[in-house]
């Protein structure tokens, strides 16, 4: 494929970059970046695209790439490295509640609405909680697994409101 051609099949099918780009930055400045990125990295690589295969895919690919790397790249910068010795530094941004009464009740009020929950919706979300998989907990329970996922859903939807006003 020559470059006249390859330019004209990009510039025909890059328009869907521009929304996606804004969905996954969610800010546009950073989105319009991404969308010139992807457009470098397209043009410098073109000599990597396959003829034939769907170039919106190929295009899609490129630009979450770019995002994913960028991302990583802003959390190690975000991370901060404590070489200090002391841990009571580190202790302290543990949160706590210094009173174990009070932590007590919360724990039990918690179990009291879990135990409210009715049977349908408690034992997957017991399963779930004590560390069992989706799938793990269709296969014990016999039932499919989107219906064991929708039941946990629920039950925590459950829980939610219950607690809410605590």
């Amino acid at each position: 494929m020559s470059n006249s051609e390859f330019n004209q099949l990009l510039t025909s099918n890059v328009d869907f970059l521009k929304p996606v780009a804004i969905t996954l930055t969610r800010d546009p400045d950073a989105a319009a970046d991404l969308y010139q990125e992807t457009l470098y990295k397209a043009l410098a690589n073109r000599e990597k695209y396959s003829v034939g295969t769907n170039i919106r895919a190929w295009l899609y690919t490129i630009m979450r790439n770019i995002f994913i790397n960028n991302y990583r790249r802003k959390a190690k910068q975000n991370t901060i490295f404590d070489s200090s010795s002391d841990d009571s530094v580190m202790n302290k941004l543990k949160a706590s509640v210094s009173n174990s009464a009070e932590s007590m009740l919360e724990v039990k009020y918690i179990q009291k609405a879990v135990h409210g929950l009715p049977d349908v919706f408690r034992y997957p979300l017991v399963l779930y909680f004590e560390g069992y998989k989706y799938h793990d907990i269709a296969g014990m329970l016999k039932e499919p697994l989107g219906t064991i996922k929708s039941r946990i859903h629920f039950a925590r939807k459950l829980l939610k409101s219950q607690l809410q006003r605590y």
